[in-house]
């Protein structure tokens, strides 16, 4: 489920592409969708700046990253899939919720929160990265989800707030190592309970092949869940 092109208005290009491929490489058929309403907000990417006079439809800025392949987020149905998954950037938190503006108070938008909420109900896993993980943290009670660490250390995990946030909404955090052990790469939680599937991804300052790591232990968590 995508929110758009460009990781400060909409979807984190390289989080979806890492999906992608390790959904590919897992052997998996994959369908995107996207909801189909306004951008909260277009950004010039080269000056990290609102433009003002712009205004974007999150599925059509969507269809730039599935090469057009796309449908409306209200079209998705649980019937059809065995899994979703949700890359992260700061669309989830502006188009796919008010999470940017209202924190802990955010809403959800409705396609989404039914998406979220059918997987749920149907025992079907949830896989999330980044900043998405806020989504399953609102709607699902209870549900363990990880965008991190807790403190920034000096820089290396500058939204670490976020897990105090995910807290105040109903959330429990989970704290998740950058690097493990003598290999490089990102650890995923597994809520087995919910089957919620959370990894960091680009929560932490670090090279892109971690994150492109740690995104496919969440993909392959995610495959595994689905008993197929």
């Amino acid at each position: 489920v995508l929110s758009g092109c460009g990781v400060y208005d909409g979807t984190e290009i390289h989080e979806a592409s890492a999906i992608l491929v390790h959904l590919s490489r897992g052997g998996a058929e994959v369908q995107m969708y996207a909801p189909d309403v306004p951008q909260m907000h277009v950004i010039d990417h080269s000056k990290g700046q609102p433009a003002e006079a712009e205004s974007r439809n999150v599925l059509v800025e969507s269809a730039r990253i599935a090469r057009g392949k796309i449908a409306s987020l209200a079209k998705l149905t649980t019937a059809d899939h065995d899994a979703v998954i949700f890359p992260g950037g700061f669309g989830a938190a502006k188009n796919l919720s008010t999470f940017a503006v209202d924190g802990k108070d955010c809403k959800v938008n409705r396609e989404v929160e039914r998406v979220l909420k059918d997987f749920h109900k149907e025992g079907k896993p949830i896989g999330l990265c980044c900043i998405s993980p806020v989504l399953a943290a609102k709607v699902l009670s209870g549900a363990e989800v990880t965008v991190g660490h807790e403190e920034e250390e000096g820089g290396k995990w500058p939204y670490a707030g976020t897990a105090g946030a995910i807290k105040e909404l109903g959330g429990k955090h989970c704290v998740k190592e950058a690097v493990f052990s003598l290999t490089p790469f990102y650890e995923a939680h597994v809520d087995t309970k919910n089957k919620v599937v959370t990894t960091p991804a680009f929560m932490c300052e670090t090279e892109l092949h971690h994150i492109f790591d740690g995104i496919g232990a969440m993909v392959k968590n995610v495959l595994k869940l689905t008993g197929k």
